[in-house]
């Protein structure tokens, strides 16, 4: 049982989805540190605020999955590592009980360092956590169950990319600028992508459960081409960022678009094959890490 209870934290804990968050925090410190300097313990202590609220996430949206259908509604042949739900409770690592504990216990955790946060360091971080732990419960959650409503991806997109990466910068800095969130704006989209690219194994599951993600009400093969066109809109923004004020050396987050267009050019083909897809999701992973590290260096290096 101990065994069971251990793999199903790490399962909440999923180190290669909570790389989303952690791209925005680390996108986010960077823009901070081009401007002064960081100040550390805020950092550390932003950053478990953040992983808190992502365990708690998971957890919650573990109950509401599994009470809809969706997560044991998904076949055998349609999971992948990166879809199909952590499954703590499909498989019985964890039973409901401990998972609602665990979910209340890092919200619990979450809330406290944001309020600490918002007490000693900065007022204004009480409405990004307001609106960030709202979306994290509500996602799955009633009444909204944003997800279920086909918001899922928009609230992702806007969640991962300029809240986090804002939050942390006002963290450090005490403000936020109109700059900081156009620099957030295409890694939101590159993690709505993981995202996106995500739900199509699932969208049979989602469908019966009537959960109406994106990818279910577009169709697989219609979600695929717009899959491409989120791609291209990231890169786009990108290319846009010295005409606001950034040095052309945050271009170097354009490293990010050759797995893009590689994931992009296999679920172009393969939108209805799940197990096919599994390289496609790793290089869409791979994209949002890439241009969160290399924009972030591309920023530190021109100062």
């Amino acid at each position: 049982m101990a065994t069971n209870f251990a793999s199903g934290v790490w399962r909440l804990a999923d180190p290669k989805i909570s790389l989303a968050s952690m791209a925005s925090l680390f996108l986010g410190a960077c823009a901070a540190a081009a401007k002064g300097p960081l100040h550390w313990g805020w950092l550390a202590l932003t950053v478990l605020g953040i992983f808190c609220i992502e365990v708690a996430k998971n957890a919650s949206g573990e109950i509401f999955d599994f009470d809809s259908g969706t997560d044991p509604g998904v076949a055998p042949e349609h999971l992948t590592p990166f879809s199909g739900g952590k499954r703590v409770l499909v498989e019985g690592l964890l039973t409901r009980g401990q998972t609602i504990g665990i979910a209340a216990v890092t919200y619990l955790l979450g809330i406290a360092i944001g309020l600490v946060i918002v007490v000693y360091r900065e007022p204004l971080v009480l409405w990004l956590g307001v609106i960030g732990v709202g979306a994290a419960y509500f996602y799955n959650g009633a009444p909204l169950r944003l997800a279920y409503r086909g918001l899922g991806e928009v609230t992702v997109a806007f969640c991962y990319g300029p809240l986090i990466c804002c939050g942390m910068y006002l963290v450090q800095q005490g403000t936020v600028t109109p700059q900081v969130v156009a620099l957030a704006a295409p890694l939101g989209l590159l993690i709505g992508a993981f995202l996106w690219i995500n739900e199509f194994p699932d969208v049979h599951a989602d469908r019966k459960a009537n959960k109406k993600t994106l990818v279910v009400r577009m169709g697989p093969r219609k979600a695929s081409r717009v899959f491409a066109m989120i791609m291209v809109t990231a890169g786009i923004l990108l290319a846009e960022l010295p005409l606001i004020g950034f040095p052309r050396s945050v271009w170097i987050a354009g490293i990010a678009f050759l797995p893009a267009f590689m994931a992009a050019r296999l679920l172009w083909v393969d939108y209805d094959h799940a197990q096919r897809l599994v390289p496609a999701q790793v290089n869409t992973l791979l994209a949002f890490v890439l241009f969160a590290v290399g924009g972030g260096v591309g920023l530190l290096i021109a100062n």
